[in-house]
């Protein structure tokens, strides 16, 4: 949003399962470009850079330190087409720029769905039901954030964190490098 707001109308009807978003930036411009040379053009040093520059605007805006960073899951054969996650990628960036929070898997995409970006917003929700697992660590997790590239519904992001809510995590906040 262009200023914080403490709820848009969607989320005050249908609460999200993740606490706090903390994008870095909107998704336009220069970081869209530098999203699309990473993410499909396999530019890791755009990658980097993203995460450099999304770890300063966390630390800057005061963004809460949770206990691990999760990155969201690709499916087994889209990772193997793509050739890397970018959010396990930006995540251990993160990781590095902020002091070592642990990188933890805790989340498994355990069926192919057509890319949320190729369908419209309505359709999004169902795409990704019932697409993710969630593998807690031993001990208890407390707090994580879930680290994306970009979010533009939110519904990815939404389905992480009801798995991991579910899974006994308390608190869930979504860091993403841009917001569309």
């Amino acid at each position: 949003m262009p200023t914080p707001t403490r709820a848009c109308g969607r989320c005050s009807r249908r609460p999200p399962a993740f606490r706090r978003t903390w994008p870095a930036f909107a998704y336009t411009g220069p970081v869209e470009r530098l999203v699309h040379r990473f993410k499909f053009h396999r530019d890791l040093a755009s990658g980097r850079l993203l995460a450099n520059l999304t770890a300063r605007r966390l630390a800057a805006v005061g963004a809460h330190r949770p206990q691990a960073l999760v990155p969201v899951p690709l499916h087994w054969r889209r990772h193997l087409w793509r050739g890397f996650n970018q959010s396990g990628m930006l995540a251990d960036d993160l990781s590095r720029q902020l002091g070592g929070i642990p990188v933890a898997a805790m989340l498994n995409r355990s069926r192919a769905t057509p890319a949320q970006s190729a369908l419209p917003a309505a359709s999004r929700g169902a795409n990704v039901r019932g697409a993710f697992r969630a593998r807690l660590p031993g001990g208890r997790v407390r707090h994580v954030a879930l680290v994306d590239d970009v979010m533009t519904t939110g519904t990815t992001l939404d389905a992480c964190a009801r798995v991991l809510r579910q899974a006994g995590v308390e608190w869930v906040d979504v860091w993403v490098v841009a917001r569309a």
